[in-house]
């Protein structure tokens, strides 16, 4: 047994999680967390947990809201800090350390989530307060909490016999550590394990000095000093793809890039894929359902995989033809070059750039000088301070898991205080890729009183090179706003329960993030934010024209690339049991070829590295971006139909319905609140070009 196991008194009384927080705002005290204090933490917080479950089982009264349902929301405090705080450094800033309290600990939680879902006595407590919710005077908050626990519970196994109990613990088991060795494996796939390495700056030609120079300090950072190095986080991967007019060495960085847990060696994913849609097969078929994604979307908006199949069809079948023409074009391209190849997927981001000038007089380079992170920042924090009323100021007392994290503190509009944000802008070895927002508390209330928020945005952004400060790129741009919107999610979510406040379908969750991308790009909001890094000019009128021609660019590839991921995340889910894939890549090549993908186009994620299904939330969910990408088309449409994208009414409207009380009712019912109207696929469509 680990010593990080031990629970001395000694160890206990230094730790820091054991103990209320004296830190301003009562944040994490990173400055005095050590990995050694996680598992003591982990330990005693399920010791607590059990014990108020226990508490809640035993007592002889006959069960109530208060006594039961309450006591169960407000239970495992402690359990839930030490968790946040160790599974969001782990992802932002992890280490041997980190990963190995990770394969430690998994199994522990697992087993207690089990436990308490499966106490037969808590259930029945439960059932019974469910059972006469329409009789016992329940509000609607109080019948809404109780329906979705009970659901939760029934969705869980607590109707199973307990021989399927059984077996279903011991498949929640293997599945929650596949994904953790998932995880382990993509990130020494993504970071580690992949470096091209050049040595001759004639193999350089077509970058951007800015690029070269990152390169070059990668170099230097891992002792290459003299040489240039590209690595398979996207900062340093798309700009390559993007100017480098060598075709054989954008070709090995992209097949590195895809290739990812495809390489037969240790952290190879392909069998602990197959492993894991076995596993989930057999799980929905023990629940009662006829596959994995049925069991997903029940719980969804979208209510069965036949709607998500047809939504995701009816878009492919739009987006085929644009991206046709795309390709058509840029091939037209390579051959007034003088090219006789014909163009491979590793070739799209360099010639689409090419076809970007040509049609738009537009380069990408062209534009970065004006979204420097700063000015960016600042920009996504005026457009909430147009819409909200809210202001934002930066705090430098608070301690930080990382040197690079930023935080403010977030105050509604009479000044009294909303939250904290932090802010993590840059890739390094111990973070994942991609980018993310979550918290290390919710909002809620205690004890009668609101518990303020802390959110965290984590990133992986174009760094600073030499003199030049981060100077992100349009995607990137998009990402900030997005991930802001799940920000301010989190920033205005009320509620009485930590069941149902914020709490939403997952097919809901990527609104209020979507819709924030949508004023990143108006003229209005490009003025405000848009300003060279040097000089302080604003983006010219010209530029601005420039961006708003090109916004329907490349969108067949963007939307083919995306709908192909979603529609392999459905085609492993739909497996039912036993679900054995003999050939996990011939199965992803005879998916793709079964919705007539184009050869010159992968699905954004491959299996083997696909994480939002197999290392977080998203399994046979991938298809939620856009499913709340018509919500946010809609909704914005709603804002320009009014003649002003800043219409205060109707931000406090989306505030209100959408964010601060979304988890009140049903998310469609929430939308409607808002909308006046169910929404239409009309403005997604016509927004990305594929009408």
């Amino acid at each position: 047994m680990p010593v990080f196991f031990s629970c001395k008194s000694n160890q206990n009384s230094n730790n820091p999680f054991l103990a209320e927080y004296t830190t301003p705002y009562q944040v994490p005290p990173f400055d005095k967390i050590d990995s050694s204090h996680y598992m003591p933490a982990f330990v005693e917080g399920i010791k607590q947990h059990t014990a108020e479950i226990e508490k809640i089982t035993e007592n002889s009264e006959a069960p109530t809201f208060d006594n039961t349902i309450l006591a169960y929301d407000k239970s495992g405090k402690l359990l839930t800090n030490v968790s946040r705080v160790f599974f969001n450094v782990k992802g932002a800033n992890t280490s041997e350390k980190m990963q190995q309290i990770a394969q430690e600990v998994t199994p522990l939680l697992t087993k207690h989530r089990d436990d308490i879902s499966l106490n037969e006595k808590l259930f029945a407590r439960i059932k019974t307060i469910y059972d006469a919710r329409e009789t016992s005077g329940l509000d609607a908050q109080q019948k809404r909490v109780v329906e979705k626990y009970y659901r939760d519970f029934e969705r869980q196994g607590a109707n199973l016999p307990k021989e399927k109990q059984d077996k279903l613990r011991e498949i929640n088991e293997k599945l929650a550590m596949l994904s953790v060795k998932f995880g382990e494996n993509q990130l020494a796939e993504t970071n580690q394990n992949f470096s091209m390495v050049i040595d001759n700056e004639s193999d350089l030609a077509g970058l951007p000095e800015s690029v070269k120079t990152a390169a070059a300090e990668t170099a230097k950072t891992e002792g290459k000093e003299g040489k240039w190095v590209f690595k398979l986080n996207k900062p340093s991967m798309i700009p390559f793809l993007q100017y480098a007019d060598n075709r054989n060495l954008r070709e090995k960085l992209y097949t590195g890039y895809f290739m990812r847990g495809n390489n037969n060696n240790a952290n190879d994913n392909k069998q602990l894929v197959t492993d894991m849609v076995r596993l989930r097969a057999e799980k929905a078929q023990l629940l009662n359902f006829p596959n994995y994604a049925a069991y997903v979307i029940d719980d969804n908006m979208a209510k069965t995989p036949e709607s998500v199949d047809n939504f995701l069809n009816k878009l492919m079948a739009a987006a085929t033809p644009v991206a046709q023409k795309e390709l058509a074009e840029m091939q037209a391209l390579s051959d007034a070059e003088g090219n006789t190849f014909k163009l491979a997927s590793w070739d799209w981001w360099y010639y689409s750039e090419k076809l970007r000038k040509q049609k738009y007089d537009l380069d990408q380079n062209e534009l970065k000088p004006y979204f420097s992170l700063q000015t960016v920042r600042n920009g996504m924090f005026a457009v909430a301070t147009r819409l909200y009323g809210i202001s934002f100021k930066r705090v430098d007392n608070l301690p930080v898991y990382h040197k690079d994290v930023e935080t403010y503190q977030v105050n509604n509009t009479d000044g009294s205080h909303l939250g904290i944000l932090y802010l993590d802008y840059f890739p390094r070895p111990s973070k994942d890729g991609g980018a993310w927002c979550t918290d290390f508390r919710s909002a809620g209330f205690e004890d009668g009183k609101k518990v303020d928020p802390i959110i965290s945005i984590v990133c992986n952004f174009t760094p600073p090179s030499g003199d030049t400060p981060s100077l992100l790129n349009w995607d990137e741009t998009e990402t900030l706003f997005h991930e802001f919107g799940h920000a301010l999610h989190g920033l205005f979510t009320e509620g009485k329960y930590t069941r149902t406040a914020g709490m939403v379908p997952t097919d809901y969750v990527e609104l209020p993030s979507q819709i924030m991308e949508n004023w990143a790009s108006e003229p209005e909001v490009l003025r405000m934010y848009a300003k060279h890094y040097e000089t302080g000019e604003v983006i010219s009128e010209e530029l601005i024209a420039k961006i708003q021609n090109s916004g329907l660019f490349n969108q067949g590839f963007d939307n083919s690339e995306y709908i192909a991921a979603s529609i392999l995340d459905m085609e492993l889910h739909k497996l039912t049991a036993p679900a054995e894939i003999a050939d996990l890549v011939a199965f992803e090549q005879e998916a793709m070829a079964k919705i007539g993908l184009m050869s010159e186009i992968w699905p954004r994620y491959r299996s083997t590295y696909f994480a939002h299904i197999f290392d977080g939330g998203y399994a046979a969910g991938y298809y939620v971006y856009l499913w709340a990408a018509v919500l946010d088309a809609d909704a914005f449409a709603y804002f320009k139909e009014s003649g002003d994208i800043f219409n205060q009414e109707l931000a406090a409207d989306f505030r209100k319905h959408c964010l601060t009380e979304c988890g009140d009712d049903e998310g469609m019912t929430q939308y409607v609140k808002f909308r006046k109207q169910e929404p239409t696929i009309d403005a997604l469509l016509a927004k990305r070009g594929l009408n």
